[in-house]
């Protein structure tokens, strides 16, 4: 068992497109009404959107902020906040100005709201790095974490293509280094993991279109977990030697990130080799540290520290600083190793992967997906790839052997032999393994206004035999009698004629008519159609619970593993009416066996109704000695301009 310790740091997002019109309201939820609006010349268009959103709340305005956070940038600002009494900081750019406001705070205890423009990630961090005399320093504390974020969308689509790549790739770096931290625990890992493949899914779709909004928000996200991961766990080498390179030599601090990036994660590769794996297949690659410089190379990022200014007569110093004070990182420092990696990143040369198993594998799945990159119909392109990567990474993590390889392709085998036009023994091993429920919920999410949705099962046959009104469909099989009344409405209340409605269901031994070779004919299976008002009825029996059959490979894998075969007792229906999205369900036995247990994952809780038991007088007039049940329920079908809620 993993043993860590969490540390949330409190922060209000705002999160949107058109957020900057809530800053006022944020100010002063923060108790301010004198604000000192800070920004850099760069951003002039950006700091007049924020001033007219701030209205009168705005004291005055500093936007001299500066590039790693100078002392004496940081001085004049604070005798300008004290000459004006303001009472509240608000800043809009990326970490220059963020930097600048955190130095404000720390220093007269002022609430924060920041407005950022690009993707640095500091906004949501502790942690102030400032520089003096050419020497760049880093503290963290409470009091530097700004109290809320307003993230805008439309404020980043200005940003330049170059500045987005170098930016994203910024913060891409602190999701890496917290996933090799001695910090990291399975909360930071899941956000950083994922503030990765958003980034490396989001900054191509900029480069091919600079104004996509999506792709824009994608990224803003990533930025924000990203400085969650980096505001609570330490960082490591690559973080040490980006704030050793921007102080002491001035190099652009996000330029400086995407460039140091692939070769720190190349020196730390052999001694967290499990991060790397995870940081490879967050990014789809067979390498890390090679995937993250082809990201950058291929987006025309900046690949070397040459060609962002950096003498090569100042490596030394450089190694000298960076090793000078220790501090926490997976692979011991030293100066030899430091300069070889600096070396490297001045050059510009591409990491090299290590000749591991790992990576003859990864180049194998590349190989196989792009064998699909000709293929016309996108979608298919993007399901067949993804499939060969999630297979590939399942048999790389199991570590599959080719007996247990063997042994899948034979139950494979044995479960297609089962199929034919009865009996789907495919669809039963899908719904046992919770998939058709899992691409239900995903396919038919539906408004709270329609019925939920159930899976299909595999027992519907095609073509049910056509029943009228009132008709008895149970084909005299014995059980109780179940008088089914049912209505058809859209998501208004107003009744849908000629819906077509299949029902299906097992007999009181729960069996299926195709389970049962000796019937003559389809029965409990039936085609009827709703009247004007919506309506439809019939005779059946009430249903039981059942096991699915235990006589294939999908019984028998269940009776390995410990789990039972047996269903919740169930009718099943298919509505399908012009202009209305089709609805497959089933209505459950309220009070019935197996519905907190169902073996394919197929209850859900409104669809648990009565089965009212009743005795004396039918609806219809038939006579029935003893018990009889009855059903009642309204369907509620969407029109097909109602697209299914996405979550």
């Amino acid at each position: 068992m993993r043993t860590f310790v969490h540390t949330s740091h409190p922060a209000r997002v705002v999160f949107g497109s058109g957020t900057v019109g809530r800053l006022a309201e944020e100010v002063g939820r923060l108790g301010g009404s004198r604000v000192l609006l800070l920004s850099s010349p760069p951003l002039a268009e950006a700091s007049a959107r924020v001033r007219d959103a701030l209205g009168g709340l705005v004291a005055a305005e500093f936007d001299g902020a500066a590039m790693h956070t100078p002392l004496e940038v940081t001085e004049r600002a604070l005798a300008l906040l004290r000459e004006t009494g303001a009472d509240c900081l608000v800043s809009v750019g990326g970490g220059s100005t963020t930097g600048l406001s955190k130095a404000l705070a720390l220093r007269t205890d002022l609430p924060q709201v920041v407005v950022p423009t690009t993707y640095a990630g500091s906004e949501v961090t502790p942690v102030l790095g400032e520089t003096h005399e050419g020497r760049k320093v880093t503290r963290s504390s409470a009091a530097i974490l700004p109290e809320t974020v307003v993230y805008d969308v439309d404020f980043t689509l200005s940003l330049p293509l170059a500045m987005s790549v170098t930016s994203g790739v910024n913060a891409m770096a602190h999701a890496v280094e917290a996933l090799y931290s001695p910090d990291a625990d399975q909360v930071t890992d899941r956000q950083a993991l994922d503030a990765i493949s958003r980034i490396a899914r989001a900054l191509p779709r900029l480069a091919a279109d600079p104004a996509d909004r999506e792709a824009r928000g994608g990224l803003l996200q990533a930025a924000w977990l990203a400085g969650t991961c980096l505001a609570t766990v330490g960082m490591g080498l690559h973080h040490k030697l980006c704030h050793t390179l921007g102080g002491s030599f001035g190099l652009p601090h996000a330029g400086t990130h995407t460039v140091v990036l692939p070769h720190a994660m190349a020196y730390n590769a052999p001694a967290a080799p499990d991060a790397m794996r995870r940081i490879a297949r967050a990014l789809g690659v067979p390498d890390a540290p090679g995937g993250v410089y082809d990201l950058v190379a291929s987006l025309g990022g900046p690949t070397s520290l040459r060609d962002l200014g950096m003498p090569e007569s100042g490596l030394p110093r450089a190694v000298e600083l960076a090793v000078a004070t220790p501090y926490p990182n997976p692979r011991e420092l030293t100066a030899e190793g430091v300069a070889g990696l600096l070396a490297d990143a001045w050059h510009g040369r591409r990491p090299q992967g290590p000749a591991t198993t790992e990576a003859t594998l990864a180049r194998l799945t590349e190989q196989v997906v792009a064998s699909f990159a000709h293929t016309p119909d996108s979608r298919v392109r993007t399901l067949l790839t993804n499939l060969v990567r999630q297979l590939h990474s399942f048999v790389a993590e199991q570590e599959v052997t080719d007996a247990e390889w063997q042994y899948a392709i034979d139950f494979l085998t044995r479960t297609g032999q089962l199929c034919g036009p009865t009996r789907q023994e495919f669809v039963l091993l899908s719904d046992v393994l919770g998939v058709s429920s899992a691409v239900d919920v995903l396919t038919n999410s539906r408004t709270p206004d329609t019925t939920p949705s159930a899976v299909l099962g595999p027992f519907y046959v095609e073509g049910p035999p056509e029943a009228a009104h009132g008709d008895d469909i149970s084909g005299g099989l014995p059980g109780t009698p179940l008088w089914v009344d049912v209505t058809v409405t859209d998501t208004s209340g107003a009744p849908v004629r000629d819906a077509v409605v299949d029902v299906w269901q097992s007999d009181e031994n729960g069996f299926y008519d195709v389970q049962l070779p000796d019937l003559d004919g389809p029965v409990l299976r039936a085609r009827l159609r709703t009247d004007a008002s919506g309506r439809l009825t019939f005779w059946s029996i009430l249903p039981s619970e059942y096991p699915i059959p235990g006589d294939g490979p999908v019984g028998r894998m269940l009776t390995a593993v410990g789990r039972h075969h047996q269903r919740a007792p169930h009718l099943h229906f298919m509505i399908d009416a012009p202009g209305h999205r089709r609805l497959i369900t089933q209505l459950f036995v309220a009070g019935g066996a197996y519905l907190d247990s169902d073996t394919v994952f197929g209850v859900k809780e409104p669809l648990i109704v009565d089965f009212a038991p009743q005795t004396g007088p039918t609806p219809d007039g038939r006579r029935v000695d003893g018990e009889w049940r009855r059903l009642e329920h309204t369907f509620r079908i969407a029109p097909l301009a109602d697209r299914p809620r996405s979550n």
